[in-house]
């Protein structure tokens, strides 16, 4: 893409921040208010296919639908001419999103980890917007570390509402046969199986990103989707307190809950999660006492509401 081109005579192309299989995302500067934005551009080669571009407008239009400062905002939306690489004009559509400057949590954990404490913090931030998206009737459907955003000030932002559906919606599984929307590591048993995924849904990929946050790996790992997949569906996780010595069985419990097989077994919403998680932070002794305090806050700390900037790979589908 060009860094000269201006997608509808106001949002100006900069560098690329992420690659995906159906969109680039870069960096765009607003010429109208002179603010950076996140600019999400749908591949060329995929303009013309009504199928995706029908996914991609109804991104826009979730995305627009859910203000809250632990989500990335949504800014405008448009198409405009873009050449191909022959020169011919397509018309591709684009989205414009909050530019968040930070890192996402696939960043910092392949930087090293987190304490205990930070990871429940940014848990708990993943759990606020959950918390909201579900009430609007909204599943996410693709929770993991690359999709929540950190800005510098430590604030946390879902991003990526690329394959959310409304709740109970039939078609909120897969796309085709052995085809899974989402990713395999953290995909919750229903959708393995092709059945309807709902809020709950969510909370087990919730559960998967806790498990990765406080041990440095997911609960299953595979040589394929499918062997993943299977994982899933038939076998029990592993404790976290056996990959991490800080954990305690009270934490172990929390994921127990929030990664069961059956629906009914877990969390049935965000805020249990959240109370259950929080009350199990307490049994913690050997982390950052800072923040322990933020992740056990009855509110998601005031720097939730201060992010101006997404960026990276994270807004990428």
């Amino acid at each position: 893409m060009s860094p000269s081109l201006v997608l509808g005579g106001r949002y100006r192309v900069a560098e690329l921040l992420g690659r995906g299989g159906t969109a680039d995302v870069h960096r765009g500067l607003d010429l109208r208010s002179g603010h950076w934005v996140a600019l999400k551009i749908l591949h060329r080669h995929l303009a013309q296919d009504p199928l995706v571009v029908a996914r991609f407008r109804r991104e826009a239009r979730v995305a627009a639908g859910l203000g809250h400062p632990s989500i990335a905002a949504f800014l405008d939306t448009g198409y405009d001419e873009v050449p191909d690489d022959s020169g011919n004009a397509v018309r591709v559509p684009f989205i414009v999103m909050e530019h968040v400057a930070g890192w996402s949590l696939r960043d910092l954990l392949r930087m090293g980890g987190l304490s205990p404490g930070k990871a429940i913090q940014y848990q708990v931030g993943v759990l606020a917007a959950l918390e909201f998206t579900h009430r609007a009737g909204v599943v996410h459907r693709d929770i993991k570390p690359a999709n929540v955003m950190i800005a510098a000030e430590g604030a946390v932002k879902l991003v990526d509402f690329g394959i959310a559906r409304g709740s109970g919606d039939p078609a909120a599984t897969m796309t085709h046969a052995r085809a899974f929307l989402g990713t395999p590591v953290y995909l919750s048993p229903e959708q393995a199986r092709g059945e309807i995924a709902d809020a709950r849904s969510d909370l087990y990929s919730a559960g998967c990103l806790l498990f990765e946050l406080l041990t440095g790996r997911p609960p299953f790992l595979g040589d394929d989707p499918v062997s993943i997949a299977y994982q899933h569906v038939h076998e029990e996780p592993p404790r976290a307190s056996a990959h991490h010595r800080d954990l305690t069985p009270a934490v172990d419990a929390v994921l127990a809950r929030a990664l069961a097989k059956a629906r009914e077994d877990r969390f049935q919403s965000a805020r249990a999660f959240t109370d259950a998680l929080r009350s199990a932070a307490r049994s913690l002794v050997h982390h950052d006492a800072g923040a322990r305090a933020g992740a056990l806050d009855h509110h998601v700390p005031m720097a939730l509401a201060t992010g101006t900037h997404v960026g990276r790979a994270a807004l990428c589908g």
